[in-house]
C-alpha cells in the first residue's frame, strides 16, 4: 500500500475558527480562536494596552472590532511577546503610540524577520488573510532587557512586562497584572494546544523559564493558543502540560541522538510518544517536524536557532512528514 503524504504544515487548514472574547477581569480581555493565536487587551484610565498584533492588519481589525464593543479608548501601547510573523505583522491596524518588545525580539526581526514572514505564510496561509495590507516588517519603538512597567492610571494598577528567560524564542516576554493576578504568557505556555519549538531553547524553557512563569502565582492565564486557564489549578495544569511536552521531546530525541540514530528515527519516536496525549490538539502535526529538527540541532551544538526559510521548511517536512 502506498502511503499518502500529509498536507504541508497547516496549508490544508482552511476552515475559519470561532472567535471568543472573554472578559477575564474588569477591563481585561482575551480573544481565543480554537487554537489560532490568542490576543488580549487591558484598559487603562484613558487608553488601551494591546497584547499581540496578529498576522495582518485585516486580521487585527477583526479583533479590534470585537474589542470596540467594550471600549472605545485608543490603543496607546502595543506589546509584542516575540518576533514571529503571526504575532506582529498586523501592528499597523492598532495605530499605537508605542510598540514594545524585548531587545532580542528587535535583533531577531532584523536578522530573520523577512524569512520568517515567508515561512509562516507558507505554513499557515489562512492566518494571512489580507496580507496585501501589511506595510512591511514591524519594528518596536521601545525595547527592554528584564522588566518594564506601565501605569494604567485612575487606580487601575500597572502592567508588568517581564522577561523570564529563553524559551519559545530568545526574546519572549509575558504580561503580568499584579492587581488582577492575570498573566498573558504568549507562546511560553499553551493550554490544550501543541507547542511550536522550531526556534526554541528547549532546556532553558523546560526548566528555569517555566519555573519563573509559575512563580507569578497567576489565577488566570492566557497562553499563546488554546482556552483561557481560569483558576490556579487550570493555570498550573497548562504550565505542567507545556513542560511535559518539552521534557518528552528532550527525552525521546535525546535517546535517538545519543544512540547514533537518524533525525527520522527521532521524529518517529517522539511522535509515537506524544501523539496519544497531544495528537488531536491544534497544530500538533504541523509543528512536530520543525520542533524535532530544532532540538536535534541543539544536541548537535547549535545554540542559536538556524533561520527557517520557505525552502528549508519544505525540505524538513518532506524528510519527516512526507
Amino acid at each position: 500500500m502506498t502511503s499518502v503524504a500529509k498536507p504541508f504544515a497547516s496549508s490544508a487548514d482552511v476552515q475559519e475558527k470561532t472567535e471568543t472574547l472573554e472578559v477575564i477581569a474588569d477591563g481585561v480581555y482575551a480573544l481565543t480562536a480554537e487554537g489560532d493565536p490568542n490576543v488580549g487587551a487591558i484598559e487603562g484610565e484613558d487608553f488601551v494596552v494591546a497584547f499581540e498584533a496578529r498576522a495582518t492588519p485585516v486580521m487585527a481589525r477583526r479583533w479590534l472590532d470585537r474589542l470596540r464593543e467594550h471600549t472605545d479608548k485608543p490603543v496607546k501601547y502595543l506589546l509584542l511577546s516575540h518576533y514571529h510573523a503571526v504575532r506582529v505583522l498586523g501592528a499597523s491596524a492598532f495605530d499605537a503610540d508605542v510598540i514594545i518588545a524585548h531587545d532580542q525580539t528587535r535583533r531577531l526581526i532584523a536578522e530573520r524577520g523577512r524569512q520568517d514572514w515567508e515561512s509562516e505564510r507558507g505554513r499557515m496561509p489562512r492566518l494571512f488573510t489580507g496580507e496585501e495590507t501589511v506595510p512591511g516588517l514591524t519594528w518596536p519603538d521601545v525595547t527592554f532587557t528584564d522588566r518594564l512597567t506601565i501605569d494604567l492610571g485612575g487606580g487601575r494598577g500597572e502592567v508588568v512586562l517581564q522577561y523570564c528567560g529563553r524559551g519559545h524564542t530568545a526574546g519572549d516576554i509575558v504580561l503580568w497584572l499584579p492587581r488582577q493576578r492575570v498573566l498573558f504568557a504568549g507562546d511560553l505556555v499553551e493550554a490544550q494546544a501543541a507547542l511550536y519549538t522550531g526556534d526554541a531553547f528547549h532546556a532553558d524553557w523546560s526548566t528555569g523559564t517555566l519555573d519563573r512563569v509559575r512563580e507569578f502565582g497567576a489565577e488566570a492565564l492566557v497562553g499563546g493558543r488554546g482556552a483561557v486557564a481560569n483558576g490556579r489549578a487550570a493555570v498550573d495544569a497548562a504550565i505542567d502540560q507545556t513542560r511535559d511536552f518539552l521534557l518528552v521531546m528532550r527525552e525521546k530525541v535525546g535517546e535517538v541522538h545519543a544512540a547514533g540514530g537518524s533525525l527520522k528515527d527521532a521524529f518517529e519516536s517522539t511522535h509515537a510518544t506524544l501523539a496519544p496525549r497531544y495528537g488531536r490538539w491544534p497544530i500538533f502535526e504541523h509543528c512536530l517536524p520543525f520542533n524535532v529538527q530544532r532540538l536535534w540541532d541543539e544536541l548537535d551544538g547549535v545554540d542559536w536557532p538556524r533561520i527557517w526559510t520557505a525552502e528549508r521548511d519544505r525540505e524538513v517536512w518532506n524528510e519527516l512528514q512526507g
